[in-house]
């Protein structure tokens, strides 16, 4: 089985579809003792795409967003869901609001490593959210991105070639393109076996049910 999961970097209900989609591979795996591990795709998905590649204050963007205080309530409520899956958000750590092409390319590129490197796109993936959500690292700075790929098996030399690539830059803003020509106007957003969809982190009881109807459907 394979799934598509379109998503940000920057999006905490992101972070916290990621821990629902684990659960819910962990019931499949249980259900179905034996079979082989579906195979999941990061895709990519810009919250901002008008941001400037440098980002703008974390501060200005809420309040642009928000309005400082409706910010509070939202972020109380994501922080509150995210003790649930175990993520202790820290949203008062973080300076920079990034434009997250950049992310999105190492991501991408890590994709490329196929069975080389099992596991390495989910890393990179894991390792952004965490940076930015934990620890309020600045993603926006090259040096950054890099340094945080790279700590979890991506190579150091093709990361910092893959973000002076113009070409990558332009692939996820393609697939960016390609994901709201879908339809997809909110992420996280699920896809599996290219034909069910489950919009949002609904739990991981939504995900692990589409993915049993995925596999009636190929059947």
């Amino acid at each position: 089985m394979n799934i598509d999961i379109i998503s940000d970097v920057v999006c905490p209900w992101c972070y916290i579809g990621k821990r629902q989609i684990e659960a819910a591979l962990a019931l499949y795996a249980q259900q179905n003792p034996g079979a082989d591990r579906p195979h999941i795709t990061w895709r990519p998905f810009q919250l901002n795409p008008q941001l400037p590649a440098e980002g703008m204050s974390r501060q200005d963007y809420v309040v642009q967003k928000f309005g400082a205080a409706r910010a509070k309530d939202i972020y109380a409520r994501v922080a509150g869901v995210g003790v649930e899956y175990g993520i202790a958000f820290a949203f008062d750590r973080i300076a920079r609001q990034p434009n997250t092409v950049a992310a999105h390319s190492l991501i991408a590129l890590a994709g490329t490593k196929g069975q080389q490197a099992e596991g390495l796109q989910d890393r990179v993936k894991e390792a952004f959210l965490h940076a930015y959500f934990l620890d309020g690292v600045d993603l926006t700075k090259a040096e950054n991105l890099v340094a945080i790929a790279a700590a979890v098996g991506l190579d150091r030399a093709e990361a910092e070639q893959c973000l002076a690539d113009p070409q990558s830059r332009q692939a996820v803003e393609e697939e960016d393109r390609r994901a709201r020509a879908i339809g997809v106007e909110g992420v996280p957003f699920f896809i599996f076996n290219g034909k069910f969809a489950v919009s949002g982190a609904q739990g991981p009881q939504a995900l692990f049910d589409a993915m049993v109807k995925a596999e009636a459907a190929a059947a």
